[in-house]
Formats: C-alpha cells, structure tokens, sequence
C-alpha cells in the first residue's frame, strides 16, 4: 500500500533536510545544496497520482548528472541522528530505497531481496553489505497497516 503524505511528515522531512519545500499542487519540492562540497540536489514528493486507475505517489530525485525515481514509496524514515530522508518501496519480499542526505547525496539501492537486509550483514560480499546496512531501517517498520497518524 502506497504511503500518503501527511503535513506533518512533510514537516518532519524539512526538518531532517533542512529546507523549506515549495509547493505546486500536489508537488512537493526541496532544493537542496552543500556549499563546502559543492553539491546540489532536487528531491521532489508528488502526491495524488493516478496511473492507469491506480493511485500512486513518487520519489524523484535530480542532480546535475542524475535522475532517480521511486515509485509508490510505501514508507519513510527521517532520521535526524543520520540526517538523512530514506524512502521505501516495498513489493512482497522486494525492497527498494531512495536515500537523500542533509548535505546534498543521495543513493538508491533497488530490487534488494528482504533476506539480505535481515540477516547478519558481516557475512555477506562486501559489494552487497552496504544496501544490508542502509535499508536495514526497514526493519523497524511494520509494513502491514503501516501508517504516520496518532490515532
């Protein structure tokens, strides 16, 4: 199930990145830059999409050599301690994440088996353990009817 955005998880993800997004519509977008290395990345939320009469939302990222998307991010974590924003999709045992930093980077780590993020990442190939590490976030998520509100 997709994710839908909420005001205050907006709020939470301008916080963590510290920037002010602007608002087009159903678009959220952030422009995000770290002076001291020069980088510079535009992370855009659209919300409310409808593809062939399914609703969906979308990651985009941009910088000046690249342009990443997630789709149907079905959660997110803000994590102030790692200042960073990583998005997830998750499709049964198959998760991708889109990780976008305070200081301008961002990764993508796609089609990644859930096993791999579940087990011990020390025992893995070194050219596999990073994505265990970075979206081994998942795992504190409930994904069955997860959701942001208080209710």
């Amino acid at each position: 199930m997709i994710h839908n955005f909420s005001e205050e998880n907006i709020s939470a993800i301008s916080r963590v990145l510290d920037s002010k997004p602007k608002k087009s519509g159903n678009v959220y977008r952030y422009e995000i830059k770290h002076i001291e290395s020069g980088r510079k990345i535009a992370l855009e939320i659209h919300m409310g999409l409808n593809a062939g009469n399914s609703p969906m939302n979308l990651i985009s990222v941009y910088t000046q050599d690249t342009f990443l998307q997630l789709h149907n991010c079905t959660a997110f974590v803000a994590s102030d301690m790692l200042q960073q924003v990583t998005f997830f999709g998750k499709n049964g045992d198959i998760i991708s994440g889109l990780i976008v930093e305070k200081e301008a980077g961002c990764s993508l780590y796609a089609n990644v088996k859930e096993s791999l993020i579940q087990g011990d990442f020390t025992e893995l190939p070194h050219e596999v353990m990073m994505c265990s590490v970075a979206l081994s976030l998942t795992e504190s998520i409930d994904s069955k009817g997860f959701n942001f509100d208080d209710e």
